[in-house]
């Protein structure tokens, strides 16, 4: 990169969600496809897909439609090869009791329910308790457009909708598991770059990070700090603050919700998925038995 050599970055980065829907479109041409798909949709819904990945996620969704001997790729069909590219191919050999299917519904409809309740949270997409990959459910979000950048409003969202499926297991059930377990690393995760790396907090903006490469032979152990042991105290409680008081909003939330949150868990009980569409239907102030009726 010294002058006089090669000293030009060709940054090839993945393709957004214009590009990917124009690489969907090309990979689809010789495909027959019916009238239910949208490719904007899939494309909205799988950001960081390379063109090799989306390629993959057609030809999985042509194999699935021709194992249930379908004349045409459906919208059905392209959204459960996305899920399995995504997340794995579904364990049929992962049998819930009555008891876990009923705790992975609940937790996944408090998710739900904060997600579709509080600010930053893009639109629910699907939810679902069919287990795939490690997870035993999936609650999805898909935003209107990439994001490069987050708000502060959106990434406390985001630590609030991880909480919502805990809070729901302890009101409903008055017990917590293991199911939260990944919820709580990731919300932890996204409140210490709150505080340590985007200036999110009442400590302001300051950088607590840490960049200095990878650790060879214990010199981890040997290095100085470079702050003192009460900016570090403080940092750690304002973790817990944010990780506290997103819990507080999502168990607020849920306690609200209640009612709601029964149609969901019901919802996914019978039917194991359900779409944005459910979801608005859900939410709308219907009873089971309208919501059964229009699903059915």
């Amino acid at each position: 990169l010294r002058p006089g050599r090669f000293d030009r970055r060709v940054v090839v980065s993945r393709p957004d969600v214009k590009g990917r829907h124009q690489i969907l479109k090309v990979h689809t041409s010789k495909a027959r496809l019916a009238d239910s798909v949208r490719l904007d949709v899939i494309a909205r819904g799988t950001p960081g897909f390379s063109g090799a990945d989306l390629e993959n996620l057609v030809n999985e969704g042509a194999l699935l439609a021709a194992r249930r001997d379908k004349n045409a790729i459906e919208m059905i069909d392209l959204e459960d090869a996305k899920d399995k590219v995504m997340m794995g191919a579904e364990r049929k050999s992962a049998v819930l009791t009555d008891e876990e299917k009923k705790v992975t519904a609940y937790h996944e409809a408090g998710h739900a329910l904060v997600a579709a309740k509080i600010a930053g949270n893009d639109p629910v997409h699907k939810v679902t308790i069919i287990p795939r990959g490690m997870a035993l459910g999936l609650t999805w979000t898909l935003p209107e457009n990439d994001h490069h950048t987050y708000s502060q409003e959106q990434v406390l969202g985001k630590i609030t909708m991880a909480m919502g499926g805990r809070v729901a297991e302890e009101i409903v059930f008055n017990k917590v598991t293991t199911g939260a377990g990944n919820d709580i690393e990731q919300a932890t995760k996204l409140a210490r770059k709150m505080v340590c790396e985007w200036g999110m907090s009442n400590l302001g903006p300051i950088s607590l990070a840490r960049n200095d490469g990878n650790v060879f032979l214990g010199m981890e152990m040997t290095r100085a700090n470079e702050f003192s042991e009460s900016t570090q105290a403080e940092a750690d409680s304002e973790i817990r603050r944010i990780l506290q008081e997103s819990y507080d909003l999502a168990l607020r939330t849920v306690k609200d919700g209640r009612e709601e949150l029964e149609l969901v868990a019901d919802s996914l009980l019978e039917f194991e998925s359900i779409d944005s569409g459910d979801m608005e239907v859900l939410l709308s102030g219907k009873t089971y038995g309208e919501y059964r009726e229009w699903r059915l």
